[in-house]
């Protein structure tokens, strides 16, 4: 394994612009982070600031001020996967890193949503509050997109690479978290808690068997995932990589910097709210009766042993 691909989450999970391009890129920021003992956090909070003007700059019907908000969402981008590659190389991983990392990246996203909304009220005819609705429909779709694709990655790492790496929360143990969590001494942790809840509670409901599949693993195994599940694990579901990451952000982002520098704004979020939707229902259920199967071959080994 090379020095970068130790600070990957896993291989199987890496997307290909990722491996040839954030990857490398934020591991010499990374490097450099440590060097000036930069926190993780720290970099995610910059890389926050970045993306908002880069969703500014969207907002303008001007090519150069489009590809220039482009290169800022790129580069905050880039130091969003430096703050995790940094986490991985020092150590430093907290839930509350993980957390604020997904904040960020739905501040950013508003950021672009609201901005491209405003452009839409200023040059189409198109009445306003049919246009709010497009924009949440479109911002709600890519909040379930990215939830799931997100889920079932780390449902591969915990159940295929190291259960230590996987970063596959239960709400159980938010709400609990949450509950013991006093908001006079510590209201920013309250309120981020509560939204990590909503997003974790939204991964689950949309995933009913495979809820049933990590409830048996658990029960039966524990942590200790024996090797002939996770090979038929990685058989059923590897294959699924290639559809998730179009669920994610960087096929999103291509599709939307083209839409915006080629002045087709509608047809982004058309694509979002109908076709990435289309997308995750099929690969959703292809998923859950994957699942389903599993449970059925633990029920065929327990017998059999």
């Amino acid at each position: 394994m090379s020095r970068i691909e130790s600070t990957y989450k896993a291989r199987d999970v890496e997307e290909t612009i990722d491996v040839y391009f954030y990857r490398p890129v934020g591991y010499l920021l990374a490097l450099g982070c440590r060097a000036l003992g930069i926190s993780p956090n720290a970099v995610t909070i910059v890389s926050i600031i970045i993306g908002v003007a880069g969703g500014h700059l969207l907002l303008y019907r001007d090519v150069a001020l489009n590809l220039w908000g482009v290169a800022l969402w790129i580069a905050a981008d880039t130091l969003d996967s430096v703050d995790g590659q940094l986490a991985r190389m020092t150590g430093h991983k907290s839930r509350f890193g993980r957390i604020l990392d997904g904040l960020g990246g739905n501040i950013i996203f508003l950021s672009i949503y609201s901005h491209l909304f405003a452009r839409l009220v200023v040059t189409t005819d198109v009445w306003w509050p049919l246009l709010i609705l497009f924009v949440v429909a479109s911002g709600f779709s890519h909040s379930v997109q990215s939830a799931l694709a997100d889920y079932y990655r780390n449902a591969y790492i915990r159940f295929v690479v190291d259960p230590e790496k996987s970063e596959l929360d239960n709400s159980a143990e938010i709400r609990e978290e949450l509950r013991t969590t006093s908001f006079r001494k510590d209201p920013l942790r309250k309120f981020m808690l509560r939204v990590y809840l909503n997003y974790t509670v939204e991964q689950e409901a949309f995933s009913r068997n495979f809820q049933k599949l990590r409830a048996r693993v658990d029960r039966e195994f524990g942590r200790e995932i024996p090797a002939w599940l996770a090979d038929r694990y990685r058989l059923l579901n590897k294959p699924l990589m290639k559809y998730y990451a179009i669920l994610t952000t960087n096929i999103r982002m291509i599709v939307m910097a083209v839409c915006v520098v080629s002045d087709k704004v509608p047809l982004f979020f058309a694509i979002e709210i109908v076709g990435i939707n289309l997308v995750m229902v099929a690969v959703t259920m292809v998923q859950e009766k994957r699942s389903a199967r599993l449970l059925e071959e633990i029920d065929q080994h327990l017998v059999q042993a």
